[in-house]
Parts: structure tokens; sequence; C-alpha cells
């Protein structure tokens, strides 16, 4: 799954440093959870020292929150430009099957902030599980808007269900070390979310 949000342009080389700074947190969490995102080992991933990290952020928290949130619009923004591209009244089906296609099992350091990171968000800080928060009601209400029922009553209850299975069904297809089983759960959560042709 590769991700691309539309982001501001950068105007200085503070804010490029930022950036840089932020977009490796959101690699790293994904890839290492928040526990294992060091302050030290991100600066050095980013290029740069550890020294320079409280010129950026006020603490590590402040950075975990900017990383949670830039993972989380980068899931958005990749499920929106896929959801753009598909064909007329097949947007909600195109994006499940990238959602649970087998790279995007295999790229969990640039995939879904959700599914790498939901079972660890009760242990967070306020500001970290708002900034997620924020991101996975973006994520529902895309999948609500894709959706053939959207505008009636049900439409946002039937994406709270896609969402959940389809995030539900990668954290499983992601934690087993069986590649047919993998295979089956996403599958069979596709066989479930999508309209029998």
């Amino acid at each position: 799954m590769s991700t691309a949000t539309s982001r501001r342009p950068v105007s200085s080389r503070k804010e490029a440093t930022h950036d840089r700074i932020v977009e490796t947190a959101a690699r790293a969490i994904r890839r290492s959870g928040y526990g294992g995102a060091g302050v030290a080992e991100i600066m050095k991933e980013a290029g740069l020292t550890h020294g320079g990290f409280y010129a950026h952020f006020d603490s590590r928290d402040g950075m975990l929150a900017e990383a949670a949130d830039r993972a989380g619009a980068d899931t958005v923004a990749f499920l929106a430009g896929v959801a753009a591209g598909a064909p007329p009244k097949h947007e909600l089906e195109t994006m499940l099957r990238a959602y649970l296609s087998k790279d995007h099992v295999e790229s969990a350091e640039t995939g879904c902030a959700v599914a790498a990171l939901g079972s660890e968000m009760p242990r967070q800080s306020p500001k970290v599980r708002r900034a997620a928060t924020r991101r996975i009601k973006e994520m529902i209400d895309l999948v609500a808007r894709q959706s053939p029922d959207w505008g009636h009553p049900d439409a946002h209850e039937r994406a709270l269900v896609t969402v959940a299975t389809a995030v539900g069904a990668l954290v499983l297809a992601r934690a087993v070390d069986d590649p047919k089983l993998s295979d089956a759960v996403r599958q069979a959560a596709l066989n479930h979310l999508t309209p029998r042709a």
C-alpha cells in the first residue's frame, strides 16, 4: 500500500526537517509499535542527531501524536485515491480489494495505521489517541460515502461494520505464519464485504 497524502508545501528548512521526522516516525510506529519507536532511532533514521529533537517537538508524545496523525492521513489518502480511480459504482469494492490485498498484508510499515497500532491505542496518551481517533473517523466516513446505501439511515452503521471487519481481517492475515490461512482470512472477508457478481 503506497501512501501519498496531500500535504501543504513546506516553506522552510525547519519545516522540511520537521516533516521528515514526522514521516520517519509514522513509518516507525507502524513497523515497531509506539513502544518500539524511540526518539534516538527515529532521529537517526531521519538523518539527524538526537539533540535536535526538541527544536521540533515538546515531548515524545507530541511527536507520536503527529506520527499517528500522519500515518492515519496516509491510510485515508490512499483509500480515497483508490476510490477516485475506481469504475463508477465499484468504489467500495475496489477500496476493499486494495485494503485486503496481499501487498497490503506485507506492507505494515507503510500500510494502515489502525491495523498496525489499534491494539496499542488504549495505552497511549490522550493526545496520541485523539489524533488516531480523528483519522479512524475519516476512514469510516470515507467508506460510508462509497457505500451503495450512502444517504440511507443505516449507511454509517454498515460503514462501521465494514471498517471493523476489514481491519480485523488485515490484523489476522498479518498475525498468522501460515500463508494459506492468511489468504483465506483475506478472501473470506472480501467475500463477506463485497457484493457477489
